[in-house]
């Protein structure tokens, strides 16, 4: 699996915002990071539940 950090674009896998594009914007723990979405809604997400897209 590829790094994610903070700027990565990635594809949320999980919930009913599941296929939308999410860029993270704030690593919390090892479990967690904070993403923000298109709108500019701010969530935390599980990183099992996100995918980074192709650089």
């Amino acid at each position: 699996m590829a790094a994610i950090d903070v700027g990565r674009k990635c594809i949320l896998l999980r919930g009913r915002k599941a296929g939308e594009t999410v860029t993270v914007s704030k690593l919390i723990d090892k479990h967690f990071v904070e993403v923000t979405d298109a709108k500019g809604k701010q969530k935390r997400v599980n990183m099992a539940h996100i995918e980074p897209l192709p650089a």
